[in-house]
C-alpha cells in the first residue's frame, strides 16, 4: 500500500540552506523544499547537489559559505566531527557566509564536545548554533517522520522548530548545547541492548524449532514489544539486512557513547560488549548491513 503524501504546516517560507545530501540529508532537504521554503544546497560531491536541485527546484552552490549566504537557517547532516568542522569553519565554511543572527542546525550524530565548540564559535560571530541529531533512520527521513533531539538556546530553537517540522514528527529542546548529542547517545545505548536481546531471542526460537513469525506476532502484543521487534523482527527471521541503519554508522555512534562514558564515569558493560559484537559483524563483511544483522553472528 502506498503511503499517503506528507502534508506540511502552513508557515512563512524561509530562506534556508542544507549541507550534506546523503541518505538522510537529501530527503530532509527535499521536505523543506516541498514545504515551500527556498532551499540552497551544498554537497561535497557536486553532482549530487546538482541532481537534487534538478529534482526539487532549489539551487546549489560549490562551497558551504556560498550556500549559507542569505539563509535564515543553515541545516547540515554530515558524517562525523571532522566532517562537521570542515563544512562549518574556515574561509569556505558556512559560518563565513552566514548573516548575523542566522541559526546553524546540525543534524550530524557527533560528539557533545564539538557541539559546544561550534556553539561557542558561533556566538563570537553573532550566530546561533543548535545541535540536533535525529532518530528514525532513512525511512524516517524519507517519510518526514524523524525524531529530533536539540541542544541550544530557547530563542534559536523556537526560530528553527517550525521549519524543521517539515521533516520531523517531534522536534524537542533537551537542554543547553550538547544536550541533543547526549540524548542521541542515550537512544543508541538503548537500541544496542534491544537489538542484541532480539537477536538472541530469535536465534533461540529458531534453534527450538518454533515458527518465529508466529512467535513475534504473539509476543509483540505483550511486554516484549518494541520498535525493533515490530520493524526488524521478521526481516531478521528472513535473513534480510539490506536496508536501514548501517553497522558502520552504529559503531561510529557507539564509539562516541563509549568516549563520553569515559569522561562522565557512566558504566556501560552491555553497550561495550555489543559494540564488539558489531565489530564481529564488520569482520564478516557486514559493514553496510542494517544493525539488525547482529543476529548473523549467532547463526
Amino acid at each position: 500500500m502506498t503511503a499517503a503524501p506528507r502534508t506540511y504546516d502552513a508557515i512563512e517560507p524561509r530562506q534556508v540552506a542544507f549541507i550534506g545530501l546523503g541518505v538522510m540529508g537529501s530527503p530532509m532537504a527535499g521536505h523543506l523544499a516541498r514545504a515551500g521554503h527556498r532551499v540552497t544546497v551544498y554537497n561535497r560531491t557536486a553532482a549530487k547537489a546538482q541532481a537534487w536541485a534538478g529534482t526539487y527546484g532549489g539551487s546549489f552552490k560549490t562551497t558551504p559559505r556560498e550556500a549559507a549566504q542569505g539563509a535564515d537557517i543553515v541545516f547540515a547532516c554530515v558524517g562525523n566531527d571532522d566532517d562537521l568542522r570542515s563544512v562549518v569553519l574556515g574561509a569556505d565554511g558556512a559560518f563565513a557566509g552566514m548573516k548575523p543572527g542566522a541559526v546553524f542546525v546540525d543534524h550530524t550524530t557527533a560528539s557533545a564536545d564539538v557541539a559546544r565548540e561550534l556553539s561557542a564559535a558561533a556566538r563570537t560571530l553573532g550566530l546561533q548554533f543548535i545541535d540536533a541529531p535525529v532518530s528514525g533512520g532513512q525511512a524516517g527521513a524519507e517519510n518526514g517522520a524523524l525524531t529530533v533531539m536539540c541542544g541550544g538556546d530557547q530563542a534559536a530553537f523556537d526560530a528553527v522548530r517550525p521549519v524543521g517540522m517539515a521533516f520531523s514528527k517531534a522536534f524537542t529542546l533537551m537542554g543547553a548545547s550538547g544536550a541533543g548529542q547526549l540524548t542521541k547517545m542515550v537512544n543508541q545505548i538503548a537500541i544496542a541492548g534491544l537489538v542484541q536481546g532480539l537477536s538472541e531471542a530469535i536465534a533461540f526460537g529458531q534453534k527450538a524449532g518454533l515458527d518465529m513469525n508466529l512467535v513475534l506476532d504473539v509476543i509483540g502484543k505483550g511486554a516484549a514489544q518494541s520498535w525493533q521487534m515490530d520493524n526488524r523482527g521478521k526481516t531478521m527471521v528472513a535473513d534480510q539486512f539490506n536496508f536501514g541503519f548501517a553497522v558502520d554508522w552504529m559503531r561510529k555512534d557507539l564509539g562516541l557513547v563509549l568516549d563520553e562514558a569515559k569522561r562522565n564515569g557512566a558504566r556501560l558493560p552491555v553497550t561495550a560488549l555489543v559494540d564488539q559484537f558489531y565489530a564481529d559483524v564488520q569482520a564478516m563483511g557486514g559493514q553496510r548491513m542494517d544493525t539488525s544483522s547482529l543476529i548473523k553472528r549467532l547463526r
